[in-house]
This record gives structure tokens, sequence and C-alpha cells, in this order.
């Protein structure tokens, strides 16, 4: 038995870039509502890399997403990250399951600035980075969401 693959499925991988905030603005749109475990969060320091492993709820299959829910695990990788701050969240409990509800970016001194991860529960993450540069890569098959509903947010 073998693993499935994307080639295996008529889905293609998501595999995108950030280098400003309206690239931003899309990913952020995409990974609304994404959810996972505080322990899936890393900064690696020395390659000035902060990334997460997360489960996002596909919401480019527009309205094919009421009828079958998919979420598929990604990963969110922020380069030239300088300083990770965080509010409302233990880091020392690895089970806890965030959920990101926005991304945004605020330039300082061009052309470094924070990004600001906005969590549900008033939670946050901020990152320093020397520019923006962000990618979303799609790392599995996607798979029914477990909770077989859409997200909803009070308009």
């Amino acid at each position: 038995m073998t693993d499935a693959r994307f080639e295996d499925s008529r889905e293609a991988p998501l595999n995108l870039g950030a280098l400003d905030s309206e690239d931003l603005s899309v990913i952020s749109a995409l990974v609304q509502d994404a959810v996972f475990p505080t322990g899936e969060m890393r900064w690696d320091r020395a390659a000035n890399r902060f990334a997460l492993l997360i489960n996002r709820f596909r919401w480019e299959e527009g309205p094919a997403r009421v009828a079958s829910p998919e979420r598929v695990q990604s990963l969110l990788v922020f380069e030239g990250v300088t300083a990770v701050a965080s509010n409302g969240i233990d880091r020392k409990d690895t089970d806890t399951v965030l959920s990101i509800l926005s991304t945004s970016f605020e330039e300082t001194e061009a052309p470094a600035g924070h990004v600001l991860l906005t969590l549900a529960g008033d939670g946050a993450i901020r990152l320093a980075v020397e520019a923006l540069e962000v990618t979303l890569k799609d790392v599995t098959k996607p798979y029914q969401a477990p909770s077989k509903k859409t997200p909803q947010h009070p308009e």
C-alpha cells in the first residue's frame, strides 16, 4: 500500500507566495479558519524562519464546500523573521488547538515590519520580519472536514 498523492486526484495543491500586503490578503483569506495545535508552531532562529503546520479549510472550493466541506494540511512559512511574540497562547500546552482569523502586515521601516496572525479567542502571534516573504503550500491530499460543516462568521 502506498500513501495518497496529489497526482492521484484532480485537485492541484496550492503553492502560493506573498511579497506584499495585497498578496498576503489572498493567503489570509485562504488560511481563515485554519486550525493547528500549539505544538505545530516552529521558529528556527538560525534560519530566521517561522512555520506553522495548519489544517486549513478549502475556501477555494466555493459553493462545493457546502455539500462536502474539506480541509487540507498546509505549511504556512514566514521568512526573514527576527522576533516572535504571542499573546493569549500557552505555548507550553502543545495540544491546545488554535484557529486563525486573519493575517496582516504593517510596515515599520521599509521593507521591514510586523506580520500579525489574529487568532480566535483573543490570541495573536506577531512576527518581526526583515521584509514580507510568506509561502502557503498544501502538503497532503484534501480530506473531509471532521465537523462536516463549513465555518460560519456572524455578519
